[in-house]
Order: C-alpha cells, then sequence, then structure tokens
C-alpha cells in the first residue's frame, strides 16, 4: 500500500495569555528550579540492560503471560476492535462486556459490576453518583487523588480523616454526620493496611456508605485474590469496591462491585460512563484471560509475599523507615522533593529504579520513592535489592527523611507518661 501520510508544517502556537503564562511560569521558575534543583524531578537516568526495574504495578508478573497475550490476539484477529459507543447502549447481557463484569463480581462476592474506562474514572464516576452537594465525604489523607477529584467534581463536602486513624474518623462522623467514608484497601504510597474491619463498624454504627478501593490489593491478597473485603467477610458491611484493574490485572481498565440496581443508575449519572466509550473485545478478552492465571496460579501470590516478608524484613534490621507499611509496595519517605531526588539518583546509580511521588500524587513535603515488589524477582534480584540497600545506606541520609523523624517523634511520644501524651 502506497504512504500517503502528508507531515504538515509546525507552525508557531498563539502565545498564551498571562492567566495561564503565569501557571505554567510558576512551575519553571519555582518548582523546577528551586523544589527540584533545576532539574524534572521525574527524569532521571536510562535504565540499562541489566538493570532492575521495580516501578511496574505488575505485582504478579503476569503481564507477558502467553494465555493473557493470546486471548488478546485472538480477540483482535476474530473481532476487531468491536464497536465505538458508550457502555450505557449496550444492553444485552450475553456480551462480552457483562460477562466479565459477572465474572469479577462473582469473584468479589458482589452482586454485579461495572468495568470503566481506568481506576479513576470509577473513582470519580461512583462519587459524582452517591455524594451530592455538601454530602461529607470522610477520606484518609492518603486516600488515592481519584477519589479526592470525585469529591470536588461532586461539590460534596471533604473531611479529611488521619490515616488509618479510626478514632479521629468516628469523631469526624460524630461531629459532621452520615456520609460516605472512602479508603484504600492496601494505600499506594506506602503499602499500608487500612482497618477494614474497625472502619466497617464505624460506618455501619452510623448510617455511612463504605467505599474500599482495592487496587492494589484485588489479585494480590485472598486465598484466590478475591480482595481483602471479601477475604476478610465484610461484603454485608462494605458497599462498594472498586479498582484499578491496571496493578495485578495488568488490563487498562476500573471496576466497581455493587448491585444490579445500582449499576442501571449509574451508567445514566456517572459522567465518566456516559461520555466514554466502552471497552475493547481484546482488554475484555485480556482481563477475562488475566482472572483465569490470577485465580489458578496461588503460587504468584505466595511468591509475592514471601519477597515482601523478607525485604522488609531486611530493610527494617537495616535501619529504613519503613515500617508505616506492611505490603508489597515499599516507600522510601526522604520528604523534601530535591532529598527524594537524590535518594533516585543514588539508587539508579547502582541499577535500582524505582518511581518518585510527589505533590499531587502525595502531600507537600512527603514525597518519596517507591519500589513495587512483584513475583516474578528471582532470589538473585531480591539479594540484589538489598545489597545496595546496604551499601547506599549511609549515602541516602535516612536520618533527615521525613519518615525518620515521625518515628522518632512517635519514639518520644510512646516514652511519655499517659497522661502527659
Amino acid at each position: 500500500m502506497e504512504n500517503v501520510s502528508i507531515l504538515h508544517p509546525i507552525i508557531k502556537a498563539p502565545v498564551l495569555p498571562d492567566f495561564v503564562a503565569r501557571r505554567v511560569d510558576r512551575f519553571h521558575n519555582e518548582r523546577v528550579a528551586i523544589d527540584w534543583g533545576g532539574r524534572h524531578i521525574l527524569r532521571g537516568r536510562q535504565p540499562g540492560a541489566g538493570d532492575l526495574m521495580l516501578q511496574s504495578n505488575d505485582y504478579l508478573a503476569i503481564a507477558g503471560h502467553p494465555a493473557i497475550v493470546e486471548a488478546q490476539r485472538e480477540a483482535l484477529a476474530t473481532g476487531g476492535l468491536g464497536m465505538m459507543m458508550s457502555a450505557l447502549f449496550q444492553q444485552d447481557q450475553s456480551q462480552p462486556l457483562h460477562r466479565v463484569e459477572a465474572e469479577l463480581a462473582r469473584a468479589v462476592g458482589s452482586e454485579d459490576g461495572i468495568l470503566a474506562q481506568s481506576g479513576f474514572a470509577a473513582n470519580v464516576g461512583l462519587i459524582q453518583s452517591i455524594a451530592g452537594e455538601r454530602v461529607p465525604v470522610y477520606i484518609d489523607m492518603l486516600a488515592h487523588a481519584s477519589l479526592w477529584e470525585g469529591i470536588r467534581s461532586a461539590g460534596a463536602k471533604a473531611v479529611p480523616t488521619l490515616h488509618n486513624d479510626v478514632a479521629h474518623l468516628e469523631r469526624q462522623v460524630l461531629r459532621h454526620g452520615p456520609g460516605v467514608i472512602v479508603v484504600d484497601a492496601v494505600y499506594s504510597t506506602n503499602g499500608s493496611l487500612a482497618p477494614l474491619q474497625d472502619i466497617a463498624d464505624i460506618a455501619h454504627a452510623h448510617g455511612c456508605v463504605l467505599v474500599v478501593d482495592e487496587s492494589h490489593s484485588l489479585g494480590t491478597h485472598g486465598q484466590r485474590g478475591e480482595g481483602l473485603v471479601a477475604s476478610l467477610g465484610l461484603n454485608d458491611r462494605v458497599h462498594f469496591v472498586t479498582a484499578s484493574l491496571a496493578k495485578a490485572y495488568c488490563s487498562r481498565a476500573g471496576f466497581i462491585a455493587c448491585t444490579r440496581r445500582f449499576k442501571d443508575y449509574f451508567g445514566c449519572e456517572a459522567l465518566p460512563a456516559i461520555f466514554s466509550s466502552s471497552l475493547l473485545p481484546h482488554e475484555l478478552a485480556g482481563i477475562s484471560a488475566s482472572h483465569r492465571v490470577i485465580q489458578s496460579e496461588g503460587w504468584r501470590r505466595r511468591r509475592l509475599r514471601e519477597i515482601t516478608r523478607r525485604v522488609r524484613g531486611e530493610l527494617a534490621a537495616l535501619g529504613y523507615p519503613i515500617g508505616d507499611g506492611t505490603e508489597q509496595i515499599v516507600a522510601f519517605e526522604a520528604g523534601q522533593e530535591i532529598l527524594t531526588g537524590r535518594v533516585r539518583d543514588t539508587m539508579e546509580r547502582h541499577g535500582v529504579f524505582g518511581s518518585v511521588f510527589s505533590a499531587p500524587a502525595t502531600t507537600v513535603n512527603r514525597s518519596l520513592l517507591r519500589l513495587t515488589l512483584n513475583a516474578g524477582m528471582s532470589d538473585g534480584d531480591v539479594e540484589r535489592l538489598l545489597d545496595v540497600c546496604r551499601r547506599a545506606r549511609d549515602e541516602m541520609d535516612l536520618p533527615e527523611w521525613s519518615a525518620s523523624r515521625r518515628a522518632q517523634r512517635e519514639t518520644a511520644r510512646s516514652a511519655l507518661p499517659a497522661e502527659v501524651a
């Protein structure tokens, strides 16, 4: 076929008006030049072939699984890209979209489910559809940005709660009244577990809706990857489970577990659902294939837990302040962004690549380097990571990390008599 591509000449864009230009200039002149020391914080060294990559959310190491790749290839070969339309118009329950939704819903113990274009779209659409204007939404300070954006777009009232502090959550609910409680099951910045049983008890006692984001626990937790809500037996107290499937499921999609009655309402109420096209056939085939692999290959979850226990145990023994978390996400919380950049540079010089998280992904002065462990790591990979952390420890100014200073304050406070503390 003749190549008919025509390159259009590049035309200089019009000058931005001041109210936009000032924002762009502020980013370059203040954030990059001052806060980041003159270099974009996300641009480190280019990884080499032998470097250890701990950036991906492919916790179970299934992205290249032959069964998943073949399922997607076959769907593309036989069905092409399908029909470009909103899922709202796909009413036939025998269609692949609804079959995969039902498959995932059964896995987490829910009556039905909704597939969205991403975890972000799922959370924004859900909060929009359940939290009206001025409804209080009690949100953990470390909850994902998509949940905060859902509150903003709904015009609801955000009521922040201290991280994993159930006493503070209950005080806030008593002060502001019944509303929506939103938490992550496993927090994406530091790998901490939410005290779901206690939170569910508060929601039930005070007439609140409870939303649990299982993006970092669906597939990785539970006997067959059903996540924490189902494995803890909390389905009768959690109203909605959401998840980004771009983690353990290696799929570009989001999911909401809900009732059939709510599903019909959501499709006509949530703006991301109404105004976005449905998932494509090969994406649905990949999700279904990933689900089968996750359920049947339990050794991947066992391997991930084994690696997590060893790495966390060794790092704690070396004095790394990682005690806020327990799961496969390990946070090197340096705090100041320029210090986080130096931590990243040090690890990369030793051939270990993580992901820098800074505002708005974290709160101000709690930026961090995130290392995500995965089941595909060999024993040699694990030992290499630990060896780098042993050798590089003194290069990274651990006592200056915000996590270190916070741990010292908590230790000092716990040593005080109860009446003083």
